[in-house]
């Protein structure tokens, strides 16, 4: 009996070995398979994050369940906003900007004569110094020449203002006008009157003002040119350095090339409107204008004008010269009709030949787009511009395009 309870235990204890044995090698396969969550029991874990992140791309803001309009259209009109206030900055600043451009294009375009000095012994400093002594001496000079005689004329003309009305009643028609609509009566009456001077004064206070706007903005353009002419070799190598290092040398050789091209191109704008200041200096000396130097000196300033230049100065001299003498200024138009087209046919393209070698076309064409967009600024740089566009596209586009 006792070996029989002995035999049913053993067996028992078998089968529950047995039974344990198959209970410890059940979690087997279960280890495999997705661990579930306490919120979702019986939803593995990985469905729920793939919902959640679904519903997160779902919802524009994270941690809302519904769409939030009100977030939404404030963080636009903020958008709006400092886009507004940026653009504001932009215009209010857009005078400086237009005097670094200025500047950094002069500084750009007297490179070759620092070079120039540099290459003759001179110290790159003491280069620097002579050309800014040079551009102080000439502003100068022009401010002298043209202020005085301006200031005279004006204040002969406000003095004799009222005998210019009484002049012009003896002529027919404004004597004709005069008997009908008393126009000349009441010009009169407004050059005699006590508020004319208040008036004429306050003109001149306007004029004195722009003036000295523009003295200062002369003075700023000097010295910012001072100082990119000082720090021109570091701007370009910095610029340089942020070329990969394999185009680096590709692009500092066009870089170089443009550079040069700008410097050629306003030393050769000096040059031609150098050789129209003499011309004219010597054409008004010889016929006994008063104002020769300061028309010349108008003459050479607005032929850095690209297009329209030439033909500015050419009106401002005849314009001075034939209000003294008809006659002297009809010749006066003539001759200068006459050199503008051996400048621009002859001087201007041997002078531009080696240095901007761009379309008349092109020329034309990016003046025009340059002034429309800087006013004269614009015009000045538009064409250094197109040059330099027009030796990538040959250089670099053009020949790529070839290759394919």
């Amino acid at each position: 009996m006792a070996q029989g309870r002995s035999e049913e235990s053993g067996r028992g204890d078998g089968s529950g070995g047995g039974d344990r044995g198959e209970e410890a090698a059940a979690p087997g396969p279960r280890a495999h398979a997705p661990a579930e969550t306490g919120e979702h029991p019986g939803v593995p874990a990985a469905s729920v994050m793939a919902a959640a992140e679904h519903r997160a791309q779902r919802t524009p803001f994270p941690g809302t369940g519904r769409l939030n309009y009100f977030t939404l259209g404030f963080t636009g009109a903020l958008g709006v906003l400092t886009a507004w206030l940026l653009v504001q900055a932009l215009i209010g600043a857009q005078g400086l900007f237009v005097n670094i451009l200025v500047a950094l294009f002069l500084a750009v375009g007297l490179n070759p004569v620092i070079e120039s000095l540099h290459r003759r012994g001179l110290p790159r400093w003491a280069a620097i110094l002579t050309v800014c002594v040079a551009l102080i001496a000439f502003v100068t000079g022009f401010v002298w020449t043209l202020v005085p005689p301006l200031t005279q004329q004006f204040g002969e003309f406000i003095a004799n203002a009222p005998d210019y009305v009484r002049r012009l009643g003896d002529n027919r028609f404004l004597g004709d006008l005069e008997r009908r609509f008393h126009v000349l009566e009441q010009a009169q009456q407004f050059v005699s009157s006590a508020d004319f001077g208040q008036r004429v004064f306050g003109g001149v206070f306007g004029f004195g003002q722009a003036v000295l706007n523009s003295l200062i903005a002369t003075f700023t353009v000097l010295v910012l040119t001072l100082f990119f002419m000082a720090s021109l070799p570091g701007i370009t190598e910095v610029a340089y350095r942020l070329v990969p290092r394999s185009r680096r040398a590709r692009v500092r050789e066009l870089g170089d090339e443009i550079i040069a091209r700008v410097g050629g191109y306003i030393g050769g704008q000096l040059l031609v409107a150098l050789i129209g200041g003499v011309v004219a200096l010597v054409f008004l000396t010889a016929i006994g204008s008063g104002y020769a130097l300061t028309l010349a000196l108008v003459v050479a300033v607005t032929a850095l004008i690209p297009l329209i230049g030439t033909t500015i100065g050419a009106l401002a001299a005849t314009l001075a010269v034939g209000l003294g003498d008809l006659r002297l200024g009809a010749v006066t138009l003539v001759f200068f009709l006459v050199y503008q087209q051996i400048e621009s046919y002859v001087i201007a393209p041997r002078v531009m030949r080696r240095s901007v070698d761009v379309a008349p076309t092109v020329t034309i064409t990016a003046a025009l787009l340059g002034g429309a967009l800087l006013g004269l600024v614009g015009a000045l740089i538009a064409i250094p511009v197109a040059a330099a566009v027009t030796l990538v596209l040959k250089q670099v586009v053009f020949p790529r395009l070839d290759e394919r």
